[in-house]
């Protein structure tokens, strides 16, 4: 498998605890919106029990110069060395992976459930149908404890601004008593909150992604709906 060597060019809080980190692209490292890469530090001053390599999907799209990742700051030596890096800190990354990717029937509504760092791969499939001018109508059902943990949270209603396909759906679960001006969706996602956001009798392709106690609510959710395991795809994002 194809390695390739890349330096950081910029780092940057996104949400409360969560960094987004900004890579040079190598020449040809191609990849699909919503697929992961293997990125190993190299020589770094502290390492731990977990390793120097870690899997992170991409969340820049693939018409973009530049990598970007993005990542929950846990205590771990990996994301210190991360944390404290400088603009110019090379890594290696191996070739892309992952099949988190658009179905090919571009008819077919697509519904992204999703939670806290799961956005990441979503944001890379929105930003490039944006910019592709897909007319699938696509469908993001973002959950966050508050509007602080929740990241790309302008970005994505900027874009659904900008598309009249791409719908943004955020949902708080601890909003509503922090902030009462709060006007959008509270609670966690449930079949009732499908209901009032997606159009009746439409056969989206569900995509899952977030915390595994998460896609699992929600593949039971689905599931307890009729809807066809066939039309379920979902990945865990742990221990991020």
């Amino acid at each position: 498998m194809p390695s390739y060597r890349i330096k950081l060019t910029e780092s940057e809080e996104i949400a409360e605890g969560t960094m987004a980190f900004h890579f040079t692209r190598p020449a040809g490292f191609e990849f699909q919106a919503g697929q992961t890469m293997d990125i190993t530090l190299i020589g770094p001053p502290e390492t731990d029990a977990e390793g120097n390599v870690r899997t992170f999907s991409i969340a820049s799209p693939p018409f973009e110069d530049q990598l970007m990742i993005t990542t929950r700051m846990r205590d771990t030596a990996f994301k210190r060395v991360l944390r404290r890096a400088c603009p110019g800190l090379e890594v290696n990354i191996e070739s892309p992976g992952g099949s988190l990717t658009l179905h090919k029937n571009a008819t077919s509504p697509v519904v992204f459930l999703t939670g806290g760092i799961g956005i990441t791969p979503f944001l890379s499939i929105i930003r490039q149908a944006v910019k592709d001018k897909l007319k699938r109508e696509i469908y993001l059902i973002d959950s966050n404890r508050r509007a602080e943990d929740a990241p790309f949270l302008n970005l994505l209603d900027d874009l659904a601004a900008e598309h009249p396909h791409f719908h943004f759906i955020p949902t708080m679960t601890k909003m509503k008593s922090l902030h009462p001006s709060w006007a959008g969706e509270t609670g966690k996602v449930d079949a009732a909150m499908l209901s009032r956001h997606l159009p009746y009798g439409i056969k989206p392709v569900y995509y899952i992604a977030g915390p595994p106690e998460m896609v699992t609510a929600m593949h039971k959710m689905l599931l307890a709906a009729k809807v066809d395991k066939e039309d379920i795809r979902s990945e865990d994002f742990s221990g991020y």
